[in-house]
């Protein structure tokens, strides 16, 4: 299959529909209410653009509604009625680098743990799980879900990019949304927001497709802006979120300190221990800046928080399945919220295919699956790309639901599940990745590529 997409005609004009149901209880899935969304193109030829284009960035640089809103219909017109690689007609180079750039600026500053506190009586805390490239999806999720406000907090939970077909696309938009509204929107890294994962499952080729002799340059700017997304978020002191989940202590001490006034280094040793888990403050004192997490040396922690997966075996163990991070029991899980004073733990990581392959865990046909329930609280897996992935090399497909969470007052600790099926049809597109030989749900990594990527 090739990796580049047709600059042939869009998909057949049929309407494209989604359906969502909002589940109240955390233990079953009780449908309590539904709704559809019906969007119809103009029957024949393309339709023409619903806004002008190129976008420009506002003269006086600050984000509006309206702007956002422009993007998205530029964005989703655009992988209907163009070729990939007329993408800069709608966003031109200058514009993505001053989208990006305000972005970095605002997500290097921020905790490794952000924290979501200022939330009141009338708050709402949406929390989305991987979204792989599958722009029209996070546009309804976004409808659906209602668009992040003064009283609507958004938090992803990593993976905007790879395997899908529009990653570019999806990754820009959120990072307008977290310009905009950046105390609203908390854009978390998921493991596929590295080098390595986007140079095999896509994204790299994704952006080469589309911005030409330019794609070097925003491809490596992508990657600067992976590089400062926080690792986790705990939000109203009750919920812990993260892509992967969970991560061991890594014990250091100061060896020495260099002398003179130049080149003021600490030397630190490790402490060679049994595993196991770590604390905040160990999560927030993690460098997060590396562009591949490394499984081995002292900095442990972003490649646990990225890569780990829950288990129903007890204790902490190597995650020897993906070749990095933990696998984490139960017990773990209780320690964990116990220790924190926390009741709820939401992370994803895991879709279809990858929950195929994991005995004793539930499987991800509705979006989401209740890992552990302990005496503190529960473990929560989320995954919010529908029909997943987009390209399968059989006929049979996964056909899962995604799914959102919806936190309220006054604890915001009991989720609120809204299941919701995939847009159909969608636009006519080749992947950018071998998806038939490609390996599987992340799993026997090449650490060596790892190495050299990093």
């Amino acid at each position: 299959m090739s990796d580049s997409l047709p600059s042939g005609p869009p998909s057949d004009p049929k309407p494209a529909t989604a359906t969502a149901t909002a589940t109240n209880s955390p233990d079953e899935a009780t449908t309590t209410t539904s709704s559809t969304t019906t969007a119809t193109s103009t029957p024949e030829g393309p339709t023409p653009p619903p806004v002008q284009i190129p976008l420009s960035w506002p003269a006086d640089s600050s984000l509006t509604l309206d702007w956002i809103q422009n993007l998205i219909s530029a964005f989703d017109w655009s992988s209907k009625n163009l070729s990939p690689s007329e993408l800069p007609l709608v966003l031109p180079v200058p514009v993505f680098d001053t989208l990006v750039l305000t972005a970095s600026k605002i997500l290097h500053k921020e905790a490794n743990c952000v924290r979501i506190d200022d939330c009141n009586d009338n708050s709402r805390v949406v929390v989305v799980g991987d979204v792989h490239g599958q722009l029209h999806d996070v546009i309804f999720l976004l409808q659906d879900a209602g668009f992040p406000c003064e009283d609507r907090f958004f938090v992803f939970n990593g993976d905007y990019v790879d395997r899908g077909a529009w990653g570019l696309e999806t990754f820009l938009l959120l990072l307008a949304w977290k310009v905009f509204l950046p105390q609203r929107v908390y854009l978390l890294r998921g493991n596929h927001e590295s080098k390595y994962c986007t140079s095999v499952y896509g994204f790299e080729k994704e952006v080469l497709a589309k911005y030409g002799d330019k794609g070097k340059h925003v491809y490596r700017k992508c990657l600067g802006c992976f590089e400062g997304l926080p690792l986790a978020s705990i939000i109203a002191g009750h919920v812990y979120t993260a892509h992967g989940g969970l991560f061991r202590s890594v014990s250091i001490t100061p060896l020495k300190r260099s002398k003179g006034k130049k080149n003021r280094r600490i030397t630190l040793n490790s402490e060679t221990k049994p595993l196991c888990l770590g604390s905040l403050e160990e999560l927030s004192k993690a460098r997060r800046s590396v562009l591949d997490p490394p499984w081995e040396g002292l900095n442990l922690i972003p490649g646990d928080v990225l890569w780990s997966d829950p288990t129903m075996k007890s204790g902490l163990s190597p995650n020897t399945e993906r070749g990095i991070g933990l696998l984490w029991g139960p017990d773990c899980t209780e320690d964990f919220l116990k220790k924190f004073q926390l009741k709820l733990i939401i992370r994803s990581h895991e879709g279809p295919d990858a929950r195929e392959k994991r005995p004793g865990l539930g499987g991800m046909d509705v979006g989401y699956t209740i890992d552990h329930v302990v005496p503190s609280g529960k473990l929560i897996t989320l995954f919010s790309a529908p029909d997943y992935p987009q390209f399968q090399a059989t006929e049979d497909r996964f056909n899962n639901k995604g799914a959102y969470i919806v936190l309220k007052p006054p604890y915001f600790d009991v989720p609120e599940f809204h299941t919701f099926e995939a847009i159909t049809p969608r636009p006519v597109v080749n992947a950018y990745y071998d998806y038939e030989d490609v390996i599987d749900s992340d799993e026997e990594l090449d650490l060596a590529s790892m190495v050299t990527a990093t």
